[in-house]
């Protein structure tokens, strides 16, 4: 029942029906998954719905300079020179990018960055880029469900020496990115929300954030959505691990009176 990344939204008063997708940020080509009912799906909506509207660059300029720390200190400034030469050659190593591209930056936007890329193919996919680019393609509209200074806020809440721990911890090895990358892949390409949804709520990633990162935006998104969707018709896509659970987006649009149900 719970094995499906498309959700049918229904019910309610709405006069057509809206689908609620559930990504993962960046795979290999080979992990991307699109069936033709997902495809069906995204052609009969009016728009589409990220996290963020990415599409807007008044939006991502915002978010841009939320992401610049102000405090007068350089990315540098946060790590030990020995730890600072490990991360330098893990950037370039990893991202093949210069550590100075980060270097007004917050350090919490380190370890999402990592997490989002991909060394286990040589090329790989955003279903947010892809999908937005169909959008495009077929004239949608491209909507967010959360404001820059919402996403900002993120950020903000995770303490500094955490994030520095998390980072090194990351270009020492000390987490076992393959083996949890493996593994969410594996839960994602089986379409098994609940395993992904077990899986982060697991690791300590998040810290003692996880409700604000997943349960707290959950519970501001629903109202938003039935707003969009009394208007038309919308194509839902946010990240996998926010469909599951008590307070995860199809409950909640549950306890409001929708039906939601998986497609198959």
């Amino acid at each position: 029942m719970n094995k499906s990344l498309l959700w049918k939204i229904s019910g309610g008063d709405l006069n057509k029906p809206s689908y609620l997708f559930g990504t993962i940020h960046v795979v290999c080509p080979e992990n991307y998954v699109w069936t033709d009912k997902m495809e069906a799906a995204f052609k009969k909506c009016d728009e589409v719905c990220f996290e963020m509207d990415m599409d807007d660059p008044a939006v991502m300029l915002s978010v841009s300079a939320g992401l610049t720390d102000n405090s007068g200190k350089t990315l540098k400034d946060y790590f030990s020179p020995g730890d600072y030469t490990k991360l330098s050659r893990y950037v370039s190593d990893t991202l093949g990018m210069s550590i100075l591209m980060f270097n007004n930056m917050k350090p919490a936007i380190l370890p999402f960055i990592f997490s989002g890329r991909s060394s286990h193919c040589e090329v790989s996919i955003s279903y947010e880029d892809t999908l937005m680019k169909a959008a495009h393609s077929a004239g949608k509209d491209v909507k967010g469900l959360e404001n820059p200074q919402e996403q900002i806020a993120l950020f903000n809440i995770l303490p500094a020496d955490s994030v520095i721990k998390d980072i090194m911890d990351i270009v020492n090895g000390v987490k076992q990115e393959d083996t949890n990358y493996h593994k969410l892949i594996t839960a994602y390409t089986s379409q098994d929300i609940s395993a992904l949804y077990d899986m982060i709520r697991a690791t300590n990633d998040l810290g003692n954030n996880a409700d604000a990162f997943i349960d707290e935006r959950n519970i501001k998104w629903a109202p938003r959505m039935i707003d969009m969707m009394d208007q038309k018709s919308v194509f839902f896509a946010v990240g996998a691990g926010h469909l599951w659970g008590d307070n995860g987006v199809i409950n909640l649009l549950k306890k409001e009176g929708y039906t939601v149900s998986p497609v198959k």
